[in-house]
């Protein structure tokens, strides 16, 4: 069974830094892409960032001050944040897509990320 768990959210100050940690664990294999996604209340879901096949991609509004990385041997994701707005509060989740004929996404429970004024 693939289970992602997130780690790392608070309440932290605008301008202040935090730094997300998704731990995969299951039967993961040729894995696509992972990515972090947030949605905040009354808002859609959406992406992030986003790593997979030696590339990475930000959404524009956190281009710059967050970075998504990857260690494999850990099978673990982050995210650092730096320069915290108020609009980034949201619940922050992990993605994993993989496989290759078929195609399996898999999604964390969450972790709430809180930016003060």
């Amino acid at each position: 069974q693939v289970q992602l768990v997130e780690s790392g959210g608070g309440l932290v100050q605008a301008g202040g830094s935090l730094r997300l940690s998704c731990a995969a664990s299951g039967r993961i294999f040729n894995v696509n892409f992972m990515g972090w996604y947030r949605q905040a209340p009354g808002k859609q879901r959406e992406l992030v960032a986003r790593i997979g096949g030696g590339n990475t991609m930000y959404a524009d509004f956190v281009k710059a001050r967050f970075t998504i990385s990857r260690d494999s041997a850990k099978n673990t994701m982050y995210l650092q944040m730096n320069s915290l707005k108020p609009e980034d509060t949201a619940i922050y989740y992990c993605y994993v897509n993989f496989g290759v004929t078929a195609r399996h996404d898999y999604w964390g429970q969450g972790t709430q990320v809180t930016v003060s004024s």
